[in-house]
């Protein structure tokens, strides 16, 4: 080959080279300017109920065919259920609970109370169908304690991370105070007698008496169901909205509001509300209309 075709082979290698590197600079720089799009975050259909992390219960949004809706509606900003199908799927009746001389009488004597029982959403309380948490606390497994002086456990630390740390009670109470030390498929009063982890509220009442009170009067918790005296109603149980392993540092999150309702068409503000200020005669509390 002459030495000016081997010239203008390279020359015109070269010349390729630098059209393709100018391209892809230019392409480069091009995508650069171009503004990031925000990244759109996909619609929550998975949602927890009741505390986040704490029970295995979840559920998914789907449609039920015959009525053409979700059963299931995930909240959008929380990632907690906001509604499900029947409020009564699942339950069972509340049981007894000591008299309390209210003017209530607790209204579970006169009314339809049901709860969702805790037992199946307790993980190790499962792991065997029959036996439940005594299939390893049985006294041979693992042998009972002697006595219930707080001591290091190195098992259940996705429970409690440090046993000689329990977040419940400032130091006064340990696990054993609590959770029976023969029968660990009950929970034991302070004075040896076993409550079922269904109603936990009769051991929380044992100590937090005001708020028991309130509790069954309705005041505190949560019930949804029907208005009517005597009509059908789900109660909200303690350990439902409390940790009551880590309640010194979370003693409850409340989920975030969802966002205000759209106002109907033609509404410019929401001034009317104002009559419920104390300062209208109002039993509410006196703060500016809101406004969209």
């Amino acid at each position: 080959m002459k030495i000016g075709s081997i010239a203008k082979v390279i020359f015109s290698a070269a010349a390729t080279g630098a059209l393709i590197l100018g391209v892809g600079k230019f392409r480069t720089e091009a995508q650069q300017e171009q503004p990031a799009r925000p990244a759109v975050a996909a619609p929550v259909t998975d949602c927890f109920e009741s505390r986040e992390g704490y029970t295995a219960r979840s559920r998914v949004e789907n449609v039920v065919p015959e009525y053409g809706y979700p059963n299931i509606i995930c909240s959008q900003t929380t990632g907690g259920v906001l509604w499900w199908g029947d409020p009564y799927d699942e339950t069972i009746p509340i049981g007894d609970m000591p008299d309390i001389d209210d003017v209530t009488k607790g209204d579970y004597l006169t009314e339809d109370a049901v709860i969702k029982p805790r037992e199946p959403q307790l993980t190790y309380f499962n792991m065997d169908p029959d036996k439940h948490c005594v299939m390893c606390h049985d006294g041979m497994t693992v042998p009972f304690p002697k006595d219930k002086k707080p001591r290091l456990i190195t098992m259940h630390q996705d429970i409690v991370e440090d046993s000689m740390e329990l977040m419940h009670g400032e130091g006064a109470i340990w696990c054993l105070d609590c959770h029976n030390a023969t029968n660990r498929n009950t929970l034991i009063d302070h004075r040896g007698k076993e409550i079922s982890f269904n109603q936990p509220q009769k051991l929380c009442g044992k100590c937090h008496g005001v708020e028991y009170r309130h509790w069954r009067m309705g005041i505190h918790g949560k019930r949804i169901g029907s208005w009517n005296a005597g009509g059908k109603k789900r109660w909200w149980l303690c350990t439902e909205c409390h940790n009551p392993h880590t309640v010194q540092i979370n003693r409850f999150r409340p989920l975030k509001p969802e966002p205000a309702p759209v106002l109907p068409k033609g509404m410019k503000n929401a001034a009317h509300e104002s009559v419920h200020a104390p300062s209208a005669g109002g039993h509410g509390e006196a703060t500016p209309a809101a406004t969209h």
